[in-house]
């Protein structure tokens, strides 16, 4: 069985893996840019526009203007000053290399945050290229691409996003400390290092050095901003730091902020980071709060009719809300209860494990009838890994709704409390929101990357009183249904059963 390459943990190792990543484009977004290509009708700024509906596409061109032998003196800060550079020919052969794919195939992960990025976008026109209308094109794409740095990570490992999201934003973890769990370096200093390493706008690595290595500035700009009803003792306070006065009247700050804006709005209006971006901006435009609050929300909205879709969050949703509510924090609802359908499939797949003597040739084929029982008996996200003779390595063997870091996983045993104990002998652990902190350091990283939630299943099953196999399941990392937790359980007693058939196979 071949070993699945673990992730990078260095900041070299990220750069070279995440520099090979080719960003899906929506087929129709690929399609439409393709033809205007092909145009001669067409102006850089008709194809600059179009391209902006696919983001990745727009990254690709931009990344492909500043490589080292097309940088002429400066990085392309718009996209038409990229597809002058490129030449509309060599824009299409890189279109070409871009996999054109159904957008409800891009992982979700990777859209979300791309939306954030149109959001974004639509604040820093809204707000700040009317007023610096000579560089609209730099505020706006720098806003767009500000998060870009992000998305070959999301198209490669969505999970990532989906554990760091819930853990930082919906539980309040401590951004360091899951960022090295899951990375092995703060999330800040990899984009930065990418937006260095692509030759991204300077204002785009400006706003990255600020976040990761200069923070004195911003601080600084914070604690002045929070006095948005005393203008006058702002400037007063401005005039007394030279240094801080001029950093604040910089342009390429807008794209920092729009980003601010539209990041904090994702995790809720109501909040602290959400009140503070809106006072740094309006210390910036020099603009009473209530005005300003109310131009966030009018490009929130516009954002929302240009941007939204079915499948993804936007923050215009939630402007009818209580400001107190919380998208991340809503109260979890069960799983649904599996169909007639899936029933049937779990009855027949029990059916099968449960027959005496053993249906199975070799163990391929009882894993994945174990995989395909329990997962028709309502569990959808299922990994089935055998333990070896010594109980020194349990190895992926079946999976199902994982992403393919599963395929092939290895886990040592001799590194978790819990899987030793789960290999000493049969037993079950159901890990709840009440024994999750308790149980959450003793299992391996990347069990935790795979299960994002808070509700997850480990049970080992034993043959002949041994630990053959160790099965782990959840349902999407919702609370369990109370059927599907009883047909669990019936399911193991039928694998147990399996495994005892299989285990007198020949005699």
């Amino acid at each position: 069985m071949s070993t699945a390459k673990p992730l990078p943990r260095s900041l070299e190792g990220w750069i070279k893996h995440l520099d090979s990543v080719r960003l899906p484009v929506p087929t129709a977004a690929h399609e439409k840019v393709r033809r205007a290509l092909g145009d001669s009708r067409r102006s850089l700024r008709d194809i600059a526009d179009l391209t902006q509906e696919s983001p990745a596409l727009a990254l690709s061109l931009l990344r492909e203007a500043n490589a080292a032998g097309n940088l002429l003196s400066s990085p392309a800060e718009s996209l038409e000053v990229a597809l002058t550079r490129l030449g509309l020919k060599r824009a299409e052969v890189l279109l070409n290399r871009l996999p054109a794919v159904a957008e409800e195939e891009i992982p979700q992960s990777l859209r979300q945050l791309q939306l954030i990025g149109q959001h974004a976008a639509q604040q820093a026109n809204g707000l700040f290229a009317f007023r610096l209308a000579r560089l609209w094109q730099e505020i706006h794409w720098c806003s767009l691409l500000f998060l870009s740095p992000l998305w070959p990570l999301l198209a490669s490992h969505p999970e990532l996003f989906d554990s760091w999201e819930k853990r930082v934003l919906g539980e309040g973890e401590a951004a360091a400390k899951v960022e090295r769990e899951l990375l092995g370096l703060p999330l800040l200093r990899l984009c930065q290092a990418l937006a260095e390493h692509w030759k991204l706008p300077d204002w785009i690595i400006q706003g990255y050095r600020l976040l990761s290595d200069d923070r004195r500035l911003l601080v600084e700009a914070l604690h002045i901003a929070r006095d948005n009803e005393h203008p006058l003792h702002q400037q007063q306070q401005l005039d007394a730091n030279p240094t801080l006065s001029r950093w604040l009247t910089q342009p390429g700050n807008t794209v920092l902020l729009a980003n601010g804006l539209a990041v904090s709005a994702h995790v809720g209006w109501g909040g602290g980071h959400s009140l503070r971006w809106q006072r740094l901006t309006g210390l910036f435009m020099k603009m009473p709060l209530d005005e300003l609050q109310q131009l966030v929300h009018q490009q929130a909205a516009q954002s929302g009719r240009n941007h939204a879709r079915d499948d993804l969050w936007h923050p215009a949703q939630a402007l009818l809300w209580p400001w107190n509510q919380h998208r991340l924090r809503r109260e979890p609802v069960a799983a649904p209860v599996p169909t007639a359908s899936a029933l049937e499939d779990w009855r027949r797949h029990c059916g099968e494990l449960i027959r005496d003597p053993s249906p199975f040739t070799n163990v391929v084929q009882l894993s994945a009838c174990t995989r395909d029982a329990l997962q028709s008996g309502g569990m959808s996200r299922v990994l089935v890994m055998l333990a070896d003779r010594n109980h020194s390595r349990l190895l992926a063997q079946q999976q199902a709704g994982l992403s393919k870091e599963a395929n092939g996983l290895q886990l040592d045993p001799g590194q978790s409390q819990v899987l030793r104990r789960l290999l000493a002998q049969p037993g079950q652990l159901r890990l709840g929101p009440d024994n999750l902190v308790q149980f959450s350091a003793l299992l391996p990283g990347q069990l935790k990357i795979l299960f994002p939630g808070d509700h997850l299943l480990l049970r080992s099953l034993a043959v002949n009183g041994r630990v053959a196999m160790l099965v782990v399941a959840d349902q999407g990392g919702a609370p369990f249904a109370d059927f599907s937790l009883r047909a669990f359980a019936k399911t193991a007693q039928c694998i147990e059963r399996a495994l005892a058939s299989f285990a007198r196979r020949g005699r």
